[in-house]
């Protein structure tokens, strides 16, 4: 008799067991699907705002990574091409015979472009000494009249380089209009500036 009484309430003790296990994996299968979830979430979430440009506007992270490329680039060293001689020619005539010698240094884009001057450097030299020949003595006497000669360089060089897209129609050619050259290049122009390191007038 005594045994079956342990024996019932054993079998009453056991149902309470089996309902905590039940209750603990119900717990735990709840805490790994909410672990799961926010997981999922919080990774969509972060790979969704990258994407947020796509309809046209860059996102925020990359348009500081190219601002802080153009500061970069902006402190970088620059390129110099210097020819190997001073220009020497003979200025056009006023009053009095007049020669000019000049040494002529150019400010280029990037170090790709000091190759590009290499290999053109004969025309490039030939170019320029005809434009130095068509000057008067007092076309060039005054900071801005050497200003505009190198500034006239500038443009020949960059056209000799990179010459203009000529647009051709059926039956006629249409040529860029020419334009006194500005103090400043075009930003993605092969030469930047051009510069005398010398310019005597005699």
């Amino acid at each position: 008799m005594a045994d079956a009484k342990k024996a019932e309430t054993e079998t009453e003790a056991a149902p309470p067991k089996a309902k905590g296990k039940l209750i603990l994996f119900i717990v735990i299968g709840v805490l790994v699907l909410v672990l799961a979830g926010g997981g999922a979430a919080y990774f969509l979430m972060k790979k969704k705002a990258p994407a947020e440009g796509e309809d046209g506007e860059e996102p925020q992270t990359e348009v500081k990574a190219k601002k802080k490329d153009k500061k970069a680039d902006h402190h970088t060293a620059p390129s110099f091409y210097k020819f190997d001689k001073a220009f020497t020619v003979k200025l056009q005539t006023e009053q009095q015979e007049a020669y000019l010698q000049a040494e002529v240094q150019v400010r280029v884009l990037d170090a790709a472009v000091l190759e590009l001057l290499k290999q053109y450097d004969p025309e490039l030299k030939h170019r320029i000494m005809l434009i130095l020949l068509t000057k008067k003595a007092s076309d060039l006497g005054t900071a801005p009249g050497v200003q505009r000669l190198s500034n006239e360089i500038r443009e020949t060089v960059n056209n000799t380089l990179e010459p203009p897209v000529v647009k051709k129609g059926k039956d006629k050619v249409e040529t860029k209009e020419a334009k006194e050259p500005g103090d400043t290049a075009a930003p993605d122009a092969p030469v930047q500036a051009v510069l005398f390191t010398s310019f005597i007038i005699q």
